[in-house]
């Protein structure tokens, strides 16, 4: 932090002037404009000069049809507007590229860009009738390397620079918050302030301290007036959006995905679907619980980080030579079909074995027929709180890695071993390896009284078409109040589970 008084200029206490050393200053002329600005302690070369003044004249002209300012006495407009403008210059080295925000009719901006031409300088303005008059003045004055923002800044802002300068009335924090994706690592925001502004620097400090330090804290009184003001500059610690694409660029294999007919686009639609899951083997995962659990979890079948165009980037802790896709907004929306409007990822789906009953583990092996994908991912959240052995997939059921069930799964399908089964009619209920398969119908056993074998399966049936007869026969049931008709079949499955971790002290 550099806090410092600058003699050259004045500081405070205001030093004493005299109201008369400008006295026949006010017939506006360049070379009066030019002795009021050496009062002030700026000193113009010849084309400088006669740059600001026909920048002044054209400012007066269109005054009165846009209401550019709101000071018309000539010597006030010279003190108040230009010398003010200019004195940042004399305090430190301004960065390029150097955005102006909220420069209204040009100030600091222009003033700025006469005495400084090395830096490239933006005008922020949003209002159309300002910025066709700052592009007038740019053109009558013939200055290079200065061009005119349509618009202002917002979090969302794009707009590549290494300085903010502002002398609008905003808070501090405020204008940080409104920067914060355009302003580069190590850029400095510029801020042209009364002498009481400490409140903005506390709260600047306590709520940005992971963002900005304060680089530079300078009160000062413009020499020969009255007029007490503070330059106060923060330079950025943190890295926006953009700087972070170009550093992770030569780590992630970036691609810009802009038209529905892209083949990229094409191919991820496709995953919303139980076929097109299984052909390519490649699932989408949603929520930022699951997206951020899968990606520490298991990097190795991450692929791709998917996003509304740039943002948010992924984690450092991606792994090197993964895509990242920025969509269009309205193809990331078809995609986010949960509306988490957080970044989705693409994933490989482990490889699924075919079920072996006769190689079948100790303990409880689910068999999932269920047709909606929702239950599928409901019943395998189950399935890994409870420690089941293996799930298997019975044919006909909804894929596993639709990316409802992965969802609704809570990210669980990736951590449980999950097979390819049979028809369920094709299962054996008691085969010679010993392992019975106990399925659940509400003409059973009451479950409450079973004793579980060590290696058991367990079969729910299919959502509202149940078990057949050959699976009646030798179930158990989960009693219930008898106006209900039934339960849903995830929730029977997730209940047996719990009896049975219960009874075998896994819960």
């Amino acid at each position: 932090m550099n806090k410092k008084n600058v003699d050259n200029f004045g500081t405070r206490p205001a030093p004493s002037f005299n109201k008369n050393s400008f006295q026949g200053r006010d017939n506006p002329s360049e070379k009066s404009m030019k002795s009021i600005l050496s009062g002030c302690g700026i000193h113009l070369d010849d084309k400088q000069a006669r740059l600001l003044w026909q920048y002044h004249q054209l400012l007066r002209k269109f005054n009165p049809d846009i209401n550019l300012t709101r000071i018309h006495n000539f010597s006030n407009m010279v003190q108040k507007l230009y010398a003010d403008s200019i004195m940042p210059s004399n305090f430190m080295m301004l960065p390029t590229p150097l955005i102006d925000l909220g420069t209204g009719p040009g100030m600091p901006g222009i003033p700025l860009k006469i005495v400084s031409p090395d830096v490239h300088i933006i005008l922020s303005e949003s209002r159309g009738k300002r910025n066709d008059f700052l592009r007038t003045v740019i053109s009558e004055l013939g200055l290079d390397g200065i061009e005119v923002l349509g618009a202002g800044m917002y979090p969302e802002s794009r707009i590549q620079v290494n300085g903010v300068i502002t002398r609008a009335v905003e808070d501090i924090p405020e204008t940080l918050d409104r920067i914060s994706g355009s302003l580069a690592r190590d850029g400095l925001a510029i801020f042209m302030k009364g002498p009481e502004c400490e409140d903005e620097i506390a709260k600047t400090l306590r709520n940005f301290k992971k963002d900005y330090v304060l680089e530079q804290d300078t009160p000062y009184v413009i020499k020969g007036t009255a007029h007490e003001r503070r330059l106060v500059v923060f330079r950025r610690v943190s890295s926006p959006v953009w700087q972070v694409n170009i550093e992770r660029a030569s780590e992630l294999k970036i691609k810009q995905i802009e038209s529905d007919r892209n083949d990229i686009f094409r191919d991820l639609l496709k995953l919303l679907g139980g076929r097109g899951i299984k052909k390519a083997g490649k699932t989408i995962v949603s929520g930022s619980k699951q997206v951020f659990d899968v990606l520490e979890s298991m990097p190795e079948i991450c692929e791709a980080w998917i996003t509304k165009n740039d943002t948010p980037p992924p984690p450092d802790s991606s792994p090197d030579g993964m895509y990242w896709f920025q969509l269009a907004p309205k193809l990331y929306e078809e995609l986010d079909v949960f509306g988490t409007k957080t970044p989705l990822l693409l994933v490989r789906t482990p490889e699924i074995e075919e079920w072996n009953q006769d190689a079948a583990d100790m303990g409880c092996t689910l068999f999932v027929p269920f047709q909606d994908p929702e239950n599928v991912g409901a019943v395998i959240r189950s399935a890994a709180a409870f420690g089941v052995s293996a799930v298997v997939m019975l044919e006909g059921s909804a894929n596993p890695y639709h990316p409802k069930a992965v969802r609704s799964s809570g990210a669980a399908v990736f951590h449980v071993k999950i097979y390819n089964g049979p028809l369920m009619e094709n299962l054996d209920a008691d085969s010679a390896s010993g392992m019975p398969i106990m399925s659940l119908s509400a003409e059973g056993e009451d479950i409450s009284g079973y004793t579980f074998p060590e290696r058991f399966g367990l079969l729910a049936g299919v959502e509202g078409q149940g078990l057949s007869d050959k699976w009646r026969a030798n179930a158990l049931s989960i009693p219930i109040n008898p106006a209900v008709e039934s339960l849903n079949a995830a929730t029977s499955a997730s209940i047996a589970l719990y009896l049975w971790a219960s009874s075998t002290g896994k819960k």
